[in-house]
């Protein structure tokens, strides 16, 4: 991973609205599945292993299992984040106002 890793660009944001989401649901899950992809990719270009990446992360390997199919049900941004500075990815907040219909 470069240290200039980049999120997925918004382009595909509306993908929890088309499937029925309420807007503001639909951004936070978007939000947290572009953390958990980042994570997912810190941990697939260090090579580890589901015990040594539970190890570094500070959780059992279960919860591992779980980032790595994908649950982002399972995981808060705040953790995420938490995540991603243990593996050695800076996570940049940009803020944008949304487009008024990307509201409703």
């Amino acid at each position: 991973m470069s240290s200039a890793h980049r999120i997925p660009s918004p382009s595909r944001s509306q993908v929890f609205r088309d499937v029925g989401f309420p807007a503001g649901e639909a951004e936070h899950l978007r939000i947290r599945s572009d953390l958990l992809i980042a994570v997912q990719e810190a941990i697939g270009a260090r090579a580890l292993r589901q015990v040594a990446a539970a190890k570094l992360l500070g959780v059992h390997p279960p919860r591992i299992s779980d980032l790595m199919r994908g649950r982002v049900d399972l995981f808060s941004i705040e953790k995420l984040i938490e995540f991603l500075s243990k593996l050695g990815v800076r996570v940049i907040v940009t803020l944008r106002k949304m487009p008024e219909k990307a509201r409703r």
